[in-house]
């Protein structure tokens, strides 16, 4: 028998709008991933053949039978066109693997999602990024190389990508936030369900300032373990590269980092302190050939030419302090200044009877909390709960 999906969804469709829904319908039906569904347009020759297709040509294409009900009967279509006016009612727009709007570097990699769910700017999926990854639990020092970083690479135009999650993907987004530039948050939920929920006002700051949410998943989709991974090789795929800030042994970053060699994406890291466990990713990485990362210059110089010729940088959007972030640099300081920054530490806090205790024979008292106010008012120290203080950069 005859499959009659096609004919009966066609009329008064156009045919991108069209093969939107096949896509999309692809992508809804059971026991079908990303690379299943590839193999099979590319076995019956195209998206729309697929959907001709009969159940005895079907379950010969080696799939699941519940799969190939789903698609000869039609079922498939049907959940198809209803994801489709869920999205157009909240403002999602989809994009399919043949739709020009689609990111021509994840398009490369080898399962490319064959439908992406966009809030917010389409287009800068498809501007040249950075994906910035790193471990959800990171060392005053990771969170901020990774805000300054991404404020100072954003600011001359690079798109930052990245996952939205706590600690180091946090603190990317913001920082592009602060450099005026456009960043996408790439979900393991769908682009309606944003996961952690205090990160709902920054999800909002990324759409506002022409960046993007995308997700594979489905609408509604909550926030499954198993997804974040499965999503890491789409910031790996969508970016030139991925700069590895901290990260533990065992952590989705590593994921993230072996997709970007798979993908041959150029791989960075930010080396941090042999003693700290979140430093074994980055140190570890360094070790075998990626690119060590101080300041956005070792970023910048590995852009391909022609892409650097496209990004215009903008005025006054580097880092707040006016500071580009580096491991190196000791910013200018008053002499009781510069005594108290040396004593601090970027990745572990020091308390105050500690920074009092190291400069007695030095400075006074009255002299320490004066020069640790004047480092807090001009952004290089940061004071955490309990009197505890670390440098911010």
């Amino acid at each position: 028998m005859p499959n009659t999906a096609v004919s009966e969804t066609k009329p008064g469709t156009s045919k991108a709008g069209f093969n939107q829904i096949l896509w999309l319908a692809l992508t809804l039906t059971p026991g079908l991933g990303p690379t299943r569904s590839r193999r099979l347009v590319e076995f019956l020759g195209g998206v729309e053949e697929v959907f001709k297709a009969t159940l005895t040509e079907l379950e010969a294409a080696g799939l699941p039978v519940a799969a190939a009900q789903a698609l000869a009967t039609g079922r498939s279509i049907e959940l198809a066109q209803d994801e489709l006016a869920k999205a157009a009612a909240a403002g999602i727009r989809t994009v399919t693997l043949d739709d020009p709007e689609y990111p021509p570097e994840l398009r490369q990699i080898y399962d490319p999602p064959p439908v992406l769910y966009v809030r917010g700017n389409v287009a800068a999926l498809s501007s040249p990024g950075i994906a910035m990854v790193g471990t959800r639990h990171p060392t005053p020092y990771g969170m901020g190389m990774a805000e300054r970083l991404a404020c100072d690479l954003a600011a001359r135009n690079l798109v930052i990508f990245s996952g939205l999650a706590r600690g180091v993907d946090t603190f990317a987004h913001r920082g592009a936030i602060s450099g005026k530039g456009k960043t996408v948050a790439v979900l393991g939920t769908g682009v309606d369900v944003v996961y952690p929920k205090e990160n709902s006002r920054l999800a909002e700051q990324i759409i506002s300032l022409g960046g993007a949410l995308v997700s594979e998943f489905a609408l509604g989709t909550f926030a499954a373990p198993q997804n974040f991974p499965i999503r890491n090789r789409i910031i790996s795929g969508i970016s030139f590269g991925v700069l590895v800030v901290e990260a533990a042994e065992y952590s989705g970053t590593r994921i993230t980092a072996r997709c970007a060699l798979e993908q041959n994406r150029e791989v960075f890291a930010v080396p941090g302190n042999v003693t700290n466990k979140n430093s074994w990713g980055p140190n570890t990485l360094i070790k075998q050939g990626a690119k060590l990362v101080a300041t956005w210059e070792d970023v910048w110089e590995e852009l391909p030419a022609n892409v650097r010729l496209t990004l215009t940088p903008d005025q006054g959007g580097e880092s707040p302090t006016g500071q580009t972030a580096s491991l190196f640099e000791e910013p200018s300081l008053s002499p009781h200044e510069k005594k108290i920054y040396r004593v601090l530490k970027a990745d572990e806090a020091q308390h105050l009877d500690e920074i009092i205790e190291k400069l007695e024979p030095e400075l006074s008292s009255s002299e320490i909390f004066a020069a640790l106010f004047e480092l807090e008012l001009s952004g290089k120290v940061k004071q955490l709960p309990g009197k505890n203080f670390v440098r911010s950069f």
